[in-house]
């Protein structure tokens, strides 16, 4: 999450937030990601919710068509990506739903949208975060619909939403949304 966030950066996090409303688009949330992180949970940017149609193509994050303004991105994108034919393309390549959370086909409500229930999330550091461009959608709920923890029975959630950085000091300030 560089530069938004830096490592040893301690962070308040609302976590009655989600059980309220649904994460929405620029929130910087905690989840409990969809691959294996010795128990640990991801801090990641939500960037499409359910509905949305989602693409990046030379270096530009569009969402609905219209391209995103990320000041908080600490750089471009090095790869496209497309929500498309019930799947996450990576560079023109599907994301394997053994691999990753990819849900099946009959979890979708059209071929190109994010389903119900799941969210893309990104690192600010794009090109060198674990985010939903390896490992597919972070899920609300329920057991994970594909990838290695659908096996294993893991459950889905979003843990509450970052909204200040409280130490060290010098680095304190609000999260805020754009």
């Amino acid at each position: 999450m560089v530069p938004t966030l830096q490592v040893h950066d301690v962070l308040l996090v609302d976590e009655i937030a989600y059980r309220l409303h649904a994460p929405a688009a620029g929130e910087v949330a905690i989840f409990v990601p969809p691959v294996a992180a010795n128990g640990n949970d991801f801090v990641k940017r939500v960037i499409g919710v359910p509905g949305d149609t989602l693409s990046i193509y030379d270096g530009v994050v569009y969402r609905n068509g219209r391209a995103l303004h990320e000041p908080y991105e600490n750089q471009p994108p090095r790869y496209d990506l497309s929500i498309r034919r019930y799947g996450i393309y990576v560079d023109g390549q599907p994301l394997d739903p053994r691999a990753a959370n990819v849900p099946p086909k009959a979890l979708w409500q059209a071929p190109n949208r994010i389903p119900k229930g799941f969210y893309f999330v990104l690192g600010d550091n794009r090109n060198y975060s674990d985010d939903s461009h390896v490992w597919g959608f972070a899920q609300t709920s329920g057991t994970f619909a594909a990838g290695p923890l659908a096996r294993q029975g893991v459950r889905a959630r979003f843990v509450g939403r970052a909204f200040l950085i409280l130490w060290p000091l010098n680095r304190m300030h609000a999260l805020e949304v754009p």
